[in-house]
């Protein structure tokens, strides 16, 4: 194990314990609160904060939810492997605001409040009515948010052991602890709390990095030329050919991080959350902006890199360390530990969120509807089940982290993707047609599931696409012909979700 730096610690460490205040403090403000929601529920408050999320805060809990480790550690590594191209590929992930807040927003809003919904399947048992639809969609989300939070905290492991020299096992628990903790102290006043700070962390560490690899070689035009001396390929878009990014995966990647992320329940859960029209509209606005410029800083800092480390002999293998390494390679010790404060946040942001949705998918979900009935009534007990839950998930995250794969971005991909084939079809085709049924859905959920797995296992492209995009159409296809072939929903779903309802003006 390397020495510990103590000197790169201490504002890391700092930064931990603002973030830990911030659980206590919204921990405190639920328990004065007391807020249930019309349908009498004491998990409201905890599982959506109230509601009342203005503009700012919006698009500072979106990206600070949706951009992780993936792409400020995995994806700087794989662009200091592949080059430029993985920078035009990442920008696909921009416009995550836009589509979600665009696609669910109003509409998904004021049906959430109507249903009182907390949770995606809050609004899908409202919607379809049917327990074993809601049981294979907890099970999946169960299932691939544990992956995705798996990916989050070996990102965090890596990144104090390349920095501080933790042993990789130490880092990964303590990261492990600070963020159960503060997750289930505050719910989602915390965690939304918390990314404001974050997503200030996120940029004051983007721009140094930037900063400093651009001083390191000299500006962008020097860089870019000694990139070509190293390897020309990595100015191409297609990279280097060790991940075959031809045309067509490209292309349809931006399924995956663009359209798609619509399907992502923790991003999804952001538009129940907003206060009222103006807020959604300039989140949108504010969250293509914040997500432009970290987007597009982290992913040159891992190109422009390439220079500065150039004769430490990094493999692709070892991309995950790139930012680690560039930061002590290029900052004073204690710059250093703010400089790798910036990626924590962006992976505390998001890990919070998914163990969150996976908690609320447990408790909310599963436990108070079909075994403790009396946790939608009961705070204190609905507190303790959670804590108890979320330890349980964190355990389950440890040990699979043990064992790392070689570049965690294809980990948080995969579970990404998983967790898209299992809800954007009953999401959004739930809100905007009235003819699809509970056997559409559960349909939907099992083909795109079913054969987005297949295709990973046998390492399957097909038609050159990536994984994900065939399973997308073939349950898309699957949920028009089975709900059409089966008998439409009830008229009690139709009124429910459809008919005229005072919460409209909650958000005019």
């Amino acid at each position: 194990m390397n020495k510990l730096n103590l000197w790169v610690l201490l504002p890391i460490a700092i930064y931990f314990c603002l973030v830990f205040f911030v659980g206590v403090i919204a921990s405190k403000m639920i328990a004065k609160s007391k807020a249930k929601d019309a349908s009498g529920n004491a998990l409201s408050d905890y599982l959506t904060g109230g509601r009342d999320l203005g503009g700012f805060v919006l698009a500072l809990t979106l990206v600070s939810t949706y951009l992780s480790a993936g792409s400020f550690i995995g994806g700087p590594g794989v662009a200091f492997t592949e080059g430029f191209s993985w920078i035009f590929l990442a920008m696909a992930q921009m416009p995550t605001g836009y589509f979600a807040f665009l696609i669910l927003g109003k509409r998904f809003a004021i049906v959430s409040r109507k249903v009182h919904a907390n949770t995606i399947n809050d609004f899908l048992r409202a919607r379809y009515q049917s327990d074993v639809l809601v049981l294979l969609t907890s099970i999946g989300i169960t299932a691939f948010m544990i992956a995705a939070i798996s990916a989050q905290w070996i990102g965090a492991a890596r990144l104090l052991q390349g920095s501080i020299g933790l042993d990789y096992r130490t880092a990964l628990a303590i990261f492990a602890i600070i963020v159960v903790v503060y997750t289930t102290l505050g719910g989602f006043r915390g965690v939304v709390y918390t990314d404001i700070l974050q997503g200030a962390v996120m940029l004051t560490g983007t721009f140094l990095l930037l900063y400093g690899v651009l001083k390191a070689t000299g500006g962008i035009a020097p860089a870019v030329q000694q990139i070509k001396e190293i390897n020309p390929a990595l100015l191409t878009p297609y990279g280097t050919g060790a991940n075959n990014l031809t045309k067509i995966y490209l292309c349809s990647f931006w399924i995956l991080v663009g359209f798609a992320i619509v399907g992502i329940p923790n991003v999804a859960s952001r538009a129940m959350a907003y206060k009222d029209t103006k807020s959604l509209n300039k989140g949108i606005i504010y969250g293509m902006a914040i997500s432009l410029i970290l987007l597009m800083g982290m992913h040159l800092v891992g190109v422009m890199g390439i220079p500065v480390l150039k004769n430490l002999g990094l493999t692709p293998e070892s991309g995950d360390l790139v930012i680690p390494l560039l930061a002590t390679e290029l900052f004073p010790q204690v710059l250093t530990g703010v400089v790798i404060s910036g990626p924590l946040a962006a992976i505390m942001g998001t890990v919070a969120a998914q163990l969150l949705v996976a908690n609320g998918s447990i408790v909310n979900d599963l436990l108070s509807n079909y075994v403790m009935k009396d946790l939608k009534t009961n705070t204190k007990k609905a507190k303790k089940v959670s804590l108890f839950v979320s330890i349980v998930i964190g355990v389950v995250v440890f040990l699979i982290a043990l064992d790392p794969p070689e570049l965690m971005v294809w980990l948080n991909l995969f579970s990404s993707g998983g967790v898209i084939c299992t809800f954007i079809w009953p999401i959004v085709l739930g809100l905007y047609w009235k003819r699809g049924n509970a056997k559409g859905a559960i349909a939907s959920v099992l083909t795109g599931v079913g054969s987005y797995i297949a295709f990973n296992i046998m390492g399957m492209r097909p038609l050159g696409m990536h994984a994900v995009v065939l399973p997308l159409i073939i349950s898309f296809v699957v949920y028009i012909v089975v709900s059409l072939a089966t008998p439409a929903p009830s008229l009690d779903i139709i009124k429910n979700l459809w008919g005229v309802y005072k919460e409209e003006k909650e958000i005019a």
